[in-house]
């Protein structure tokens, strides 16, 4: 009975050999479908190839045997390891797969408890494209299977491997399984903690990109209407209600991200009000100026020159940067103090040179101050990086009229 239901290995080993080659040109065309399917992700995943050995496919084959499966059919032959930075990605990276292959089945892989240990991960099993097939020939099955995880499943996977599935415990090994088991759950931790990292990052980064774009916009009507009138707009802002203010012991994260808040809502005392909050705590330098720097802005936004220009100042004193000297640089514009606008910008592109909009205010500058050719030299400089820019094209008009070419 037993040679009756015992496998020939060799015969086994033949067929397996025989399309072995086929699937090692299958799973690399898989590979590049994968990627091509993942584009759009963010962050883009690493991907591996994975192709399994005879003898691990004969183990495999013998254990379905003996769970009562007269005839074993391996569906991970070839495998895509899809490995993700963050824990948002793998929801992402499986919708996408299922959207761009013929899935078979999905499983979610993973358990925790005190006595256990393992990785999670996302295994989907998908059919092999029919026109992959068509071109390289029969592959020895007709699916092959994708795992997504995070690079810090990933890895304790790897290990997992080497000491556990290659390794038989007994029973005197319960300590050595709950050190493991403590591991797994601190690489789990790792993840969740990494992964609300991200999002307050993504918070913080969607509130500043507002607040630039407001910022942004009060240079705009308080620069360009000084070249292209002879009236500029003087805009006050209300006083806003600081009764809401956020009170007591928030961290400076959470201060800022609030102060950002009330920022974009232009609702620029509280968000001031919440900047020296933040300053009171006295954080290190870096995180002063930045903390300067922004509430520079918010006072610039409600016309509070003066106290703007101390801000920047205060910010540039700390750290420079050539964001803070350009920022100060157009608080002088507004004041008509072009020579001290012309000496930032100036400091601002000799510290980052490329950038267009500060050749096209200091070219202003250089305008207003009667040197039309420099302005003309700024204004070139600026349009060979943004061609397109219709604002600084109609400065370039501006300036060959004055200088009559």
């Amino acid at each position: 009975m037993k040679d009756a239901i015992t496998p020939n290995k060799e015969a086994l080993r033949q067929t397996f050999e025989l399309t072995s080659g086929v699937r090692s040109l299958v799973v690399k065309d898989i590979e590049t479908r994968v990627e091509e399917a993942l584009e759009s992700l963010h962050s883009p995943p690493t991907l591996k190839i994975r192709l399994k050995e005879f003898d691990s496919y004969y183990k495999k084959y013998l254990r379905l045997l003996k769970s009562g499966i007269a005839e074993p059919q391996i569906t991970d032959l070839m495998g895509i390891r899809v490995i993700c930075p963050f824990i948002e990605d793998l929801t992402k990276a499986e919708t996408l797969i299922k959207e761009h292959f013929d899935v078979i089945e999905t499983e979610q892989k993973g358990h925790y408890t005190f006595k256990e240990f393992g990785y999670e991960s996302i295994h989907v099993l998908i059919k092999i494209p029919a026109d992959i097939i068509h071109k390289r020939g029969p592959a020895g099955c007709d699916a092959a299977e994708i795992q997504i995880r995070t690079i810090l499943q990933d890895a304790w996977a790897e290990v997992e491997h080497e000491l556990v599935y290659k390794a038989e415990f007994n029973p005197f090994d319960m300590p050595m399984k709950r050190k493991l088991a403590a591991v797994n759950a601190s690489l789990s931790l790792a993840d969740i903690i990494f992964q609300e990292i991200r999002g307050y990052q993504k918070q913080l980064n969607s509130q500043l990109e507002r607040r630039r774009e407001t910022f942004y916009r009060k240079i705009e009507e308080s620069t360009d209407d000084l070249l292209f009138s002879d009236i500029a707009a003087q805009k006050i802002s209300q006083p806003q209600d600081t009764s809401h203010l956020h009170q007591g012991t928030s961290s400076i994260d959470d201060l800022l991200l609030n102060a950002l808040y009330a920022h974009n809502k232009n609702q620029f005392e509280e968000a001031i009000a919440l900047y020296s909050q933040i300053l009171e705590l006295k954080p290190e330098k870096p995180i002063c100026s930045l903390i300067y720097k922004h509430r520079g802005m918010a006072n610039f936004a409600q016309s509070k020159y003066q106290d703007a220009i101390a801000d920047f100042t205060h910010a540039l004193d700390l750290e420079k940067t050539y964001k803070t000297a350009y920022y100060r640089g157009v608080v002088y514009s507004v004041l008509k103090q072009h020579s001290e606008a012309i000496d930032d910008f100036t400091l601002s592109l000799e510290m980052n040179p490329f950038q267009a909009f500060c050749l096209f205010r200091r070219g202003q500058a250089y305008y207003h101050v009667g040197d039309y050719p420099q302005a003309l030299s700024d204004c070139e400089s600026s349009l060979a990086m943004e061609p397109q820019n219709e604002t600084v094209q109609k400065f370039r008009v501006l300036i060959q009229g004055k200088l009559k070419m």
